[in-house]
């Protein structure tokens, strides 16, 4: 009845029943006596597991010392590396093993900035000493930059989504750029103070003339009815791109601006290497991203609307439009027109912190 009721053999019942009857006991943690049961591979093939190291050790990555380390192997090409030198592997096996021995399946993770300025943290504490300053005196300071440049049209977009089973939405195969669709350039502006934001999907070219022009539509249509009163703006950026510290372009087109709005513009650039800490990033794209997961951006108005519909429990708010502007690249000023911008170099790295006054030619 018991071999019919569980399938286990009459034998190993019988061996069972008479294992009791002897009085044989099992610890807690046991469910058959000492020695039972069909012995381990490490076991019975000694070298086994130092072929197997020897295998992963030389395309392992990280730390030796560290108790968690991994290969970029496969456990299926292992499996075959291991029985081409005489053992009996499966990849089951190898991942089996390679699991007991401390490695995992890992991703690249970005954290080496490469070699660091000096004054990286003294730059980090001046900007933020700026916008301290600015919010106490109810003057605007934003943060803005340039979000990866997306393809328009029926393509893969990276996350999933709730569907019904067995429907996924179609896509694209192969990730060519459809030319009567071409990319989207979205610029972003982020106000530090009120988290609200701003972004300009550009379809032309992402130069310093249409990074201002999507500062000038924020100032527009949402900072100047906010900050009334404003005489001055901050503008923290990276150190390059299109609004990078060496851009003459840039210092040209915020100029203009000044001089049109009547605002003294500081700029504050971060250091080399640092783009993540600029609070855009992680403040209003990082929210975008998540809010148009897995769903293709088949136009520019689903862009634009997918943008503009991203919020978040903390109140973030967000304009968009798009930029039909056309801003051709390799625009440069002369000399003669970058000695009449009315830049002021501040005393600390004046090269990544300067104020450009909307007067005329300084003498100084």
């Amino acid at each position: 009845m018991v071999e019919r009721a569980t399938g286990i053999s009459r034998s190993t019942i019988v061996r069972g029943i008479q294992e009791t009857k002897a009085g044989a006991t099992l610890g807690p943690d046991r469910t058959r006596r000492p020695g039972g049961g069909r012995k381990k591979a490490i076991d019975k093939d000694a070298t086994l597991a130092m072929d197997l190291e020897a295998l992963v050790e030389p395309t392992a990555s990280g730390d030796p010392q560290s108790p968690l380390r991994w290969t970029s192997k496969s456990v299926r090409r292992l499996a075959a590396e291991l029985q081409a030198l005489g053992h009996t592997a499966s990849h089951r096996l190898v991942a089996d093993l390679l699991q007991a021995g401390g490695y995992s399946l890992q991703a690249n993770r970005k954290t080496r900035e490469g070699p660091q300025h000096p004054d990286r943290d003294a730059q980090f504490r001046y900007i933020n000493e700026q916008v301290r300053r600015y919010q106490k005196r109810a003057q605007p300071a934003i943060s803005v930059d340039t979000k990866k440049k997306e393809l328009v049209g029926d393509f893969k977009n990276t996350g999933r989504e709730w569907r019904p089973k067995g429907a996924a939405e179609p896509v694209r195969v192969h990730d060519f750029v459809i030319p009567e669709q071409g990319k989207a350039i979205p610029y972003g502006v982020y106000d530090l103070h009120r988290n609200e934001g701003w972004v300009s999907v550009g379809i032309d070219h992402d130069t310093a003339s249409f990074a201002v022009h999507a500062i000038r539509r924020w100032w527009k249509l949402m900072g100047r009815a906010a900050y009334g009163s404003a005489t001055s703006l901050l503008i923290t950026a990276d150190s390059g791109g299109s609004n990078g510290s060496r851009v003459r372009l840039w210092k040209w087109e915020l100029r203009k601006f000044a001089q049109r709005t009547g605002l003294a513009i500081t700029v504050c650039h971060f250091p080399p290497g640092t783009s993540k800490w600029n609070k855009i990033e992680h403040r209003l794209f990082s929210y975008i991203a998540m809010n148009w997961r897995a769903k293709p951006l088949v136009s520019l108005a689903a862009i634009v609307s997918l943008i503009g519909s991203t919020t978040t429990t903390a109140g973030l708010r967000i304009r968009s439009e798009i930029d039909g502007g056309n801003y051709p690249q390799g625009l440069a000023p002369t000399d003669p027109q970058m000695a009449e911008i009315d830049l002021e170099r501040h005393t600390f790295h004046g090269d990544w912190n300067y104020t450009i006054h909307p007067g005329s030619v300084r003498t100084k």
